[in-house]
């Protein structure tokens, strides 16, 4: 369970985990019995989506993901040679 901000562009960021539902299992990357030493890990960037996500802020601005890409740099038309 967590509690993070709903942005404009449909993402959900986590602001605070509450609670983790665990299968226990050591080889799972999602368990908190995984090793926490792992290398190259992507087991907490790829969390979710958790059993329940409480929004406590809605908000019509992009995620810092999507801004790049929608109205930053990454959204600069580039030159194809």
């Amino acid at each position: 369970s967590s509690e993070g901000t709903k942005h404009g562009c449909g993402h959900y960021r986590v602001t605070k985990k509450l609670r983790k539902h665990d299968c226990g299992s050591r080889v799972c990357a999602l368990s908190t019995a995984h090793n926490p030493n792992c290398p190259d890990c992507p087991c907490d960037k790829f969390y979710g989506p958790d059993i329940k996500e409480t929004v406590t802020v809605v908000t019509p601005s992009y995620c810092p993901h999507c801004e790049y890409w929608f109205k930053g740099p990454g959204s600069i038309p580039r030159k194809l040679s």
